[in-house]
């Protein structure tokens, strides 16, 4: 018995380290986990008028043109959205609580914004602002690629009956044939008209173009960029929002 007691004192002392081990082992693996997890997207509220019990999600999917590359907190084009609106006739006389939801994320191709759609609708947005495109153009992918990804997107959206503003790219000069190039500038209309739905026809008009609100990579808008993009955007959206109140008081 003597000499088994150094051993049990050795096994007792060994599964104490040991599960001390694991537990230290187990938190640091929780934390990272944590880390590691999806960030949710950014949400950007508008208080609600007094009284009011009614919420509009908007959900913004697009890439860095949406998610704001390179910017401050608080200035993306969803952002500047989300300002303008809480201003807006449309939200004030409806007295909506506004949610305007970030789901930009740069680099993202249509591809890409469709492989993370159904997380996206977890949030269960009324209206999706539909920006992607840009990187399938400058990466020269398949034109008919891009558009089966935004038939895709859209068909998804009409089933869920959310509404849809559908915003359109340009592809750049020097990155397709021409007559890929006239195919890809053709998509967005022409599916804004097979599909019924709401176009916006080039998400950097006004700011393409313009050094003065453009960072100095010369394609990613700056914080004067975004609030004019989310200035001329401004009335579709409205128009939009209109029409996904009007369907939810007859539904």
């Amino acid at each position: 018995m003597t000499l088994l007691r150094p051993c049990w004192q050795h096994f007792r002392i060994a599964d104490i380290l040991r599960r001390q081990a694991l537990w230290a082992y187990a938190a640091v693996f929780a934390i990272v986990n944590v880390l590691l997890l999806p960030i949710p997207p950014a949400a950007a509220q508008t208080t609600a008028p007094a009284g009011s019990q009614k919420t509009l999600k908007i959900l913004a999917l697009g890439d860095s043109l949406t998610a704001g590359y390179n910017l401050p907190n608080g200035q993306s084009v969803p952002d500047q959205l989300a300002r303008l609106l809480a201003a807006s006739p449309v939200i004030q006389e409806n007295r909506l609580k506004l949610e305007m939801i970030n789901g930009g994320l740069s680099g993202d191709t249509s591809a890409g914004g469709l492989a993370r759609l159904d997380w996206m609708l977890t949030d269960r947005p009324d209206l999706v602002i539909i920006e992607l495109g840009a990187n399938d153009a400058l990466r020269g992918l398949s034109p008919d690629d891009t558009r089966l990804n935004l038939v895709a997107i859209i068909q998804a959206l009409q089933e869920a009956r959310i509404g849809i503003l559908l915003t359109g790219m340009l592809a750049p000069p020097n990155v397709y044939s021409k007559d890929d190039m006239t195919e890809f500038n053709g998509i967005y209309p022409e599916l804004a008209a097979e599909f019924g739905v709401p176009l916006y026809p080039f998400f950097l008009d006004g700011v393409a173009g313009n050094p003065a609100l453009l960072q100095k990579d010369g394609m990613h808008p700056t914080e004067q960029g975004t609030r004019e993009i989310a200035r001329r955007i401004l009335p579709d959206l409205e128009e939009v929002i209109r029409s996904v109140l009007e369907k939810r008081e007859n539904s």
